[in-house]
């Protein structure tokens, strides 16, 4: 979008309607020039006096409005060239010119050019009339908020999304290119589907790729034989461009097509995808193969996105977990901006035709398969907007593209050789994959529970176990340290004479979680161990069938469950390392079905730690692991040191929504926070923070934009650039 006059105050145009001519009715005239966040890089402003000298005044914008502290009063004069670098992109987009503070006539012209060498050319002939200009070099004029603390009083406060953005384009702005032999040649092809999309979509996606300043990237547009007139027009209308290949395809043959035709001619190494109403963000293609350049074994890139209105106004963003394959089952959390290898993508012979609305979910099921996780990075930069208007085809056809999304996960799974099928989610878009029975039948799960006293909770726990689960082959083992209460021991007898498959083991002494759960283990005879607090309440059968099906994923060493309050509030959806300097749940007291970001608290997803008040431990876990600490962790974050032992030696850990619980906790054992309690606690804390060096932890699950302070955390405008990342630590 060229830059646009807007008339502030005191102006208006003669009577004859000459071009470019004006009069100053006041003695405040001023004009406001916009230009759009993509933009021409250098601005021209002439001015030129018709009754005499002028005194012209210029405001820049800083993001507190236009003050005099701000502005630039030039030497009285007939006629002045003023020229100012306004850079390719920038979340300031507008200066002010004040031509005269009095009653004159004048004329006044704004032209953008997209290098220095025409906007010199425009001034040479300029300068070659009889006219004498003042030519006037601003330089480069502020582009970004001066600060976020400060916004002018008046104007609209510019929300946690926006202030984050800014902070990431600034910061990308002032980092220097990392240009290596590694990726030479044409380095990404971008390409872009088109059908009947509007010439200015077209134009701002243009623009974007063109603010990259990027000579060694490729833009390709494949029309999809679009019927629209104006698309037409603007196929027709474009000059060449280096860089930028126009493809007409002569008929409609789907975005599956279309696209594959782009990547056919496509040059580069690496190949990234856009749609045609969406744009490429500011420095994504610098911050990318920045990534690339520092990581040359990476396979596959993908980065953070901002959703935008139709005027490319930032409304929300899409800020993503380091790769986790468990949740990327549940719902295409990936999406945009993606970079895949151009080798790899004509292996797997591209797009595949009769998956509309999830074709790109289905190639990127394909394309990642059989690829080690450590060659798959998240780059935390929002790297793409997404233009939501509601009009794509995954929007409007929403029930024939989930149905095609399934049949992509369903034919993964065949072609992996596990049974299983995708089903709906707590969300009904998102998915749910359901594994077939084991062939050789369950296995036996060891439920091991820590008690003393506490008849009613045990009362609850057994019945729920053994009459309201749903699980063909357990055993419980109660592991008690002492209880007093004579009808628990009755309780304990009579489910020992009745079951052959329940035992008790009374030991008097003091409480240690971590002793009690290895006694349990060491006494079990199950293939896998859940660990079960007893103030757990089942709420549906099909819990642990759930929990044990998720080991069916690869690497899977831990199971956590969804628990909610008996008030119905979210008392357990994961726990993060980290927060607070040390570990806490997320979400904490959110309502039952509450979504979170991107809906993930709807679907499986990886982490690193869960709780062990319903935690299942595969066998090959608890073999390589080896025991709870007894020593440091008595009785707090004893399940977060075992889960990231586990995740530091490779082991997955997954939390399911699909095993709901209610906890009642620590019902049984009262506060933490007196006497002698809150100094071992406060030695628990100081243990966590020595071994695992929690305070400066950065988990993979939690996206590093998010704080850290609490347990529904705030997007934060970061002070550095985040760098690309894998799920697991290097070893």
């Amino acid at each position: 979008m060229k830059p646009k006059i807007v008339e502030i105050s005191d102006l208006r145009k003669p009577d004859d309607g000459s071009d470019h001519i004006w009069e100053s009715t006041g003695d405040d005239p001023a004009f406001l020039i916009t230009f759009s966040c993509f933009r021409d890089r250098y601005v021209l402003v002439s001015i030129e006096a018709l009754d005499g000298n002028i005194d012209p005044r210029i405001y820049l914008n800083e993001g507190v409005g236009f003050r005099e502290a701000n502005s630039i009063a030039l030497s009285s004069g007939q006629a002045f060239l003023i020229t100012a670098d306004i850079g390719h992109y920038g979340s300031i987009c507008s200066f002010r010119v004040d031509p005269a503070s009095f009653d004159t006539r004048f004329r006044f012209r704004v032209q953008s050019f997209s290098s220095a060498q025409a906007m010199q050319n425009c001034i040479e002939r300029e300068t070659s009339t009889n006219i004498s200009y003042q030519q006037i070099a601003l330089g480069q004029i502020p582009r970004f908020w001066k600060t976020f603390s400060r916004i002018f009083k008046s104007k609209r406060r510019r929300s946690q999304v926006e202030r984050y953005a800014e902070a990431n384009y600034r910061l990308a702005s002032k980092t220097p290119n990392i240009n290596s032999m590694h990726l030479s040649g044409i380095w990404i092809s971008v390409i872009v589907p088109v059908y009947n999309a509007p010439p200015r979509y077209l134009d701002d996606l243009l623009r974007s790729f063109e603010s990259q300043n990027d000579k060694s990237a490729q833009l390709i547009l494949s029309d999809d034989g679009s019927t629209s007139p104006e698309t037409q027009r603007w196929f027709q209308s474009q000059k060449h461009r280096e860089n930028v290949l126009l493809i007409v395809n002569g008929s409609n043959g789907g975005i599956a097509a279309a696209t594959n035709t782009g990547m056919r001619a496509a040059k580069g190494t690496w190949i990234a995808f856009l749609d045609h109403d969406d744009v490429i963000a500011p420095y994504a293609l610098k911050m990318m193969r920045q990534a690339l350049e520092q990581n040359p074994t990476a396979e596959f890139l993908y980065s953070d996105e901002l959703i935008v209105d139709d005027n490319l106004r930032i409304t929300g963003a899409l800020l993503k977990p380091a790769y986790d394959p468990i949740l990327l089952d549940g719902v295409n959390y990936i999406n945009h901006f993606s970079v895949y290898r151009r080798s790899r993508l004509e292996e797997i012979n591209y797009l595949r035709e009769g998956f509309d609305g999830s074709q790109d979910y289905d190639l990127l099921l394909r394309y990642l398969e059989g690829i080690s996780q450590e060659y798959i990075l998240h780059l935390p930069y929002p790297a793409y907007w997404w233009r939501r208007n509601g009009k794509t085809f995954s929007c409007t056809f929403l029930d024939k593209a989930t149905e095609n999304a399934r049949r992509a996960l369903d034919e993964r799974f065949t072609r992996m050789g596990q049974q299983a099928y995708a089903g709906p989610a707590l969300t009904d878009t998102l998915h749910r994959i359901t594994f077939s029975a084991p062939p050789q039948g369950w296995p036996k799960i060891s439920v091991i529970i820590p008690n003393r006293n506490s008849y009613a909770l045990l009362s609850q726990i057994l019945g729920d176990l053994f009459q309201k689960t749903d699980y063909p082959d357990m055993e419980v083992l109660i592991i008690d340290n002492g209880s007093t209460d004579e009808d628990v021991v009755a309780l304990y007898e009579r489910y020992a004479s009745e079951r052959a498959d329940f035992s008790f083991h009374i030991s008097d002494e003091e409480f240690n979680f971590s002793r009690a759960v290895n006694k349990g283990i060491t006494l079990a005879t199950g293939e896998h161990f859940l660990l079960l607090n007893n103030d757990i309440e089942v709420i549906e059968p099909g819990w642990l069938k759930e929990m044990v099906s998720c080991l069916a994923y690869e690497k899977t060493g831990i199971v956590g469950a969804k628990l909610l309050y008996p008030n119905n509030k979210v008392q357990h959806a994961g726990v993060i390392a980290g927060f607070g300097g040390l570990a806490g749940h997320w979400y904490l007291n959110k309502s039952a079905n509450y979504g979170g970001p991107m809906n993930r608290l709807h679907v499986r997803n990886s982490m690193t730690c869960v709780t062990a008040a319903a935690m299942l431990i595969s066998g090959d876990c608890a073999r390589s692991i080896g025991e709870w600490d007894e020593e440091n962790f008595v009785i707090a974050y004893n399940d977060v040191d075992y889960c990231l032992r586990a995740f530091k030696m490779g082991f997955r850990t997954i939390w399911t929504p699909f095993a709901c619980l209610y906890h009642h906790e620590s019902a049984s054992r009262g506060s933490d926070m007196e006497g002698e309690k809150r100094k071992r606690f406060e030695r628990e804390k100081n243990n966590l923070r020595r071994i695992h060096q929690t305070g400066d932890f950065s988990d993979p699950v939690l996206n590093p934009a998010y704080s850290r302070n609490k347990s529904d955390p705030d997007l934060v405008a970061p002070s550095s650039i985040a760098m690309a990342r894998t799920f697991w630590p290097a070893t």
